[in-house]
């Protein structure tokens, strides 16, 4: 069994998410950050998968290690889809969540709310320092709310709301939030993967 994962991101509220749901495996999790050196990889994929898989293994193969990225993306069907793979840079390289989530609501402002449907998704690879690759999926159906609501989690949880809990993810609690999201039901996956390495 392997003894060490490296977390491929430089997101300090992935890292605290990704750890949190993996908690309970007997291996050291560490994040990229904490090395002196680590490399600086530019998401330039046309998709999630091509993303996550790139981010993995440079990053496995620059520590010699096994290593995790995962690359998350918010499909609005309003908007064919869109953010999507650009997701995190919606409203400009070096904007904030808060940036992304104004221009989106502008963008479906008078969408009548059953019309805002949208998924999250989140697609996770693990790399071997030989460079096989185990890659992964999860996914969460919503709706887009009217307004931002809530001061939980990061991105889009403000306007991310989940019908069968009535909330956006940022108005659940963290607990609520790391069992039932993209991100809890791929790396809930990726435990087994890890498990058996």
């Amino acid at each position: 069994m392997i003894k060490e994962i490296v977390l491929a991101t430089g997101n300090r509220h992935k890292v605290e998410e990704i750890k949190e749901i993996l908690k309970g495996l007997s291996i050291k999790i560490t994040p990229m950050i904490f090395f002196l050196q680590y490399p600086i990889i530019k998401e330039d994929g046309k998709t999630l998968e091509e993303n996550a898989i790139k981010k993995a293994s440079e990053v496995s193969k620059f520590f010699g290690k096994w290593a995790l990225a995962d690359d998350s993306g918010l499909e609005v069907d309003y908007l064919d889809g869109a953010p999507g793979v650009y997701s995190a840079r919606y409203a400009g390289e070096k904007c904030f969540y808060k940036d992304n989530n104004s221009k989106l609501l502008k963008a479906l402002d008078g969408v009548p709310f059953e019309k805002r449907t949208a998924k999250l998704r989140t697609v996770v690879a693990i790399s071997s320092p030989d460079g096989k690759i185990n890659l992964l999926e999860g996914k969460i159906f919503g709706i887009i709310a009217l307004q931002s609501m809530g001061d939980n989690g990061f991105g889009y949880d403000p306007v991310f709301y989940v019908p069968g809990h009535g909330k956006t993810f940022a108005e659940l609690s963290i607990n609520t939030k790391n069992s039932i999201s993209h991100r809890a039901i791929v790396l809930q996956k990726a435990k087994e993967i890890i498990k058996n390495l």
